[in-house]
């Protein structure tokens, strides 16, 4: 018998040795080893095919949507192409095709690299590319008059008003807009609710927030939802009539003045029974204040100081007038100005920024006093008589009536004439006034006829149009005023009983239901007052009383 393939050479077989065994196991191991690594492999290249694949036709994409875009950027018609060409030149196709290019050349260039950057990645590199290519440049020049302020020359006409003191001659425009701002802030009691950002954005962000609960509330409520106009209706004046503002106090005589104080919620009435009275304005009661006599001084006309300190007196056939300082409580009589000779003193008016009075004398005469010391600074002399005389609001100019139904306009810095005009139809010149906000100019005449200028137009012509000819009154015009608003210009007369208008502006009609008709209790008017805001309206009557009404229309004193 043959010995076995595993059988030792010259001895006894024995077990078989193991080792080709182990080495065919081991050889089977490392096959299969080496084929997990090649499926590896491949899954991903296959991987990174798609990958390549999928930003390949992300690119295509973009690069065919960008295309669209040139192409209907560049789809111009041919017409166009001429014009274009004729305008630019042949530069302009070069130009275009390097536009194209640039924008089309980075997602080629980022394609060609790899195809494998995506969308933002190819953005950022057209914006470091726009970056890298924008170079900044220095100004040619500098110039040293942009950096300096602006300087305002604060003593011209218009901007005199807004100086603190002679030392604000030259303002900066900064410094200006801060003035004007103040000034506006004064006249608006305020910051408007319009002007006010902060409080715009706040309230628009709760309306927005609030919006569905208010709509809510509109539909769970009812009745009048039409708020009133700001401006004032024309047709019918809503007014109640009160008690007499001197009712505590009747004068015996004719009451020759009644005037509202212009800050206090007090009205003033003087009459030929000697006396000057004050009354606190409630509409209900209007209890007195305090009453002064004068003896032997049957009065004129009376009027407050611009600061409501001082009360003015002037009687009827005399030289002197009085002073009644209310603050100390004094008396002051003037006994005569140096400088005027003549021998009565009657009428006069007190500039609104307090610093002046004028005194109408006789032969055309017209003294400025100063109303500090009551000291003659200058007289003026119109042609004629004159009858009647008004600040402007700002009290640079004076308007001055003559009895020949001229009005001369001065200045009352230079106290030079510098326009005169003639009352359209005027036989007579009885009274004048000057609106608020310098607009208007009333003249009444004897005839009863009440002219209504504008300022500018008196101020170039010599023959000016009335805007409107008021023909309401059919005995001589005695009293004209404007309210303090410029919405209602009240005209009458002192020689016929129940002779008041109330006249809307800007349509300058006349309000229908004042005075009452069929109910008699004017009788004849002797002045007439708005106060300061326009809330009450009074007539001093011959009756001693001082009628008191009050527009509703108007909220405020």
């Amino acid at each position: 018998m043959r010995p076995g393939p595993g059988a030792a050479r010259g001895g006894a077989a024995g077990p078989r040795r193991a080792g080709p065994l182990k080495l065919s196991v081991g050889k089977t191991q490392v096959g299969s080893g080496k084929k997990k690594k090649k499926k590896k492999k491949m899954a991903k290249q296959l991987r990174r095919r798609a990958e390549e694949e999928e930003a390949a036709a992300l690119e295509a994409e973009e690069a065919a949507r960008r295309g669209r875009h040139l192409r209907a950027l560049s789809g111009a018609t041919g017409a166009e192409r001429e014009l274009e060409e004729l305008l630019f030149g042949d530069c302009l196709a070069a130009e275009e095709g390097e536009l194209l290019q640039r924008l089309a050349g980075p997602r080629q260039h980022a394609a060609t690299e790899g195809g494998s950057l995506l969308r933002d990645s190819s953005d950022s590199e057209v914006e470091n590319e726009a970056k890298s290519t924008f170079v900044s440049k220095a100004p040619a020049w500098v110039d040293e008059d942009d950096e300096a302020e602006e300087k305002i020359d604060m003593t011209h006409r218009y901007r005199r008003d807004l100086m603190k003191s002679d030392a604000e001659k030259i303002l900066t425009k900064k410094k200006l807009k801060i003035r004007l701002e103040e000034q506006f802030q004064r006249a608006m009691g305020g910051v408007p609710a319009w002007a006010d950002r902060e409080n715009r954005k706040k309230s628009k962000m709760t309306t927005s927030d609030s919006g569905s609960d208010d709509d809510d509330d509109l539909l769970c409520r009812t009745g009048n939802f039409i708020s009133t106009s700001e401006s004032l209706p024309r047709g019918i004046l809503e007014m109640k009539s009160c008690l007499p503002a001197n009712q505590e106090r009747l004068a015996d005589g004719k009451l020759s003045t009644v005037q509202f104080h212009p800050s206090a919620q007090v009205v003033m009435t003087a009459g030929r029974d000697r006396s000057v009275s004050l009354f606190q304005v409630d509409g209900i009661r209007n209890p007195k204040i305090q009453s002064i006599y004068l003896e032997s001084f049957p009065i004129y006309k009376a009027r407050f100081s611009a600061d409501g300190e001082q009360v003015i007196a002037t009687g009827t056939h005399h030289k002197m007038f009085y002073v009644y300082d209310m603050m100390g409580g004094s008396i002051i009589p003037i006994h005569q100005v140096r400088g005027m000779e003549d021998k009565f003193v009657k009428n006069f008016e007190v500039s609104p920024d307090g610093s002046f009075m004028l005194l109408t004398g006789t032969s055309g005469y017209l003294h400025l006093l100063s109303m500090k010391t009551k000291e003659l600074i200058s007289t003026m002399k119109v042609n004629g008589r004159s009858t009647a005389s008004a600040f402007t609001s700002d009290s640079s100019k004076i308007y001055s009536y003559s009895k020949e139904g001229e009005v001369f306009i001065w200045d009352v810095r230079s106290r030079k004439c510098l326009h005169k005009f003639e009352d359209e139809g005027s036989l007579e010149g009885k009274c004048i006034a000057v609106s608020k906000n310098n607009q208007y100019v009333a003249c009444g005449s004897v005839s009863g006829v009440v002219n209504l200028y504008t300022t500018d137009v008196c101020l170039k012509e010599n023959n000016p149009k009335p805007v409107k000819a008021i023909m309401n009154l059919v005995t001589s015009a005695t009293s004209v005023t404007f309210s303090p608003t410029t919405e209602i210009l009240a005209v009458a007369s002192n020689e016929a009983d129940e002779a008041v208008k109330l006249i809307h502006i800007p349509s300058y009609t006349v309000f229908s239901n004042f005075p009452v008709f069929r109910r008699k209790q004017i009788y004849l008017t002797q002045s007439m007052d708005f106060s300061p805001r326009s809330g009450f309206f009074s007539i001093a009557n011959n009756k001693g009383k001082a009628l008191l009404y009050r527009l509703k229309h108007y909220s405020d004193f």
